[in-house]
């Protein structure tokens, strides 16, 4: 399967395990399963710590980059057509990250792992529900 995490789930994986699901923590840490990642999710990590709502055991930028290593994680490139996607994903709010993330899910054909129930109860992309 070929997971697009949520930044929550990206963060929840590596600093609280304990707020995954068993069910996701055993996706995520399946061999058989790819890892991708937003560029939108590394722009919300540096918010997150900008703001000081997280903080990580390293400069945010060097931190992103070791763990996308680490993890093995693909990038899900933001393209022209991932912004088009954005406004036409059944998604019944206008956040924009989670407009991004859910129009990446549709244009690679990812499925988004989340825990945001409005994500999860939207139509049109795959979703693993935390």
């Amino acid at each position: 399967m070929k997971l697009l995490l949520d930044t929550h789930i990206l963060l929840w994986g590596l600093l609280d395990p304990s707020k995954l699901s068993r069910r996701v923590a055993i996706e995520l840490e399946s061999a058989e399963n790819e890892l991708w990642l937003s560029p939108i999710s590394a722009w919300e990590v540096l918010v997150l710590v900008d703001k000081g709502r997280i903080a990580l055991d390293a400069e945010p930028q060097a931190w992103l980059r070791r763990v996308a290593k680490a993890l093995a994680l693909k990038e899900a490139p933001l393209t022209h057509e991932v912004a088009l996607r954005s406004r036409l994903v059944d998604v019944p709010h206008q956040d924009p990250a989670d407009r991004f993330l859910a129009a990446t899910a549709v244009v690679y054909g990812l499925t988004l792992v989340t825990a945001d129930v409005r994500l999860i109860e939207s139509r049109g992309f795959s979703v693993l529900a935390n």
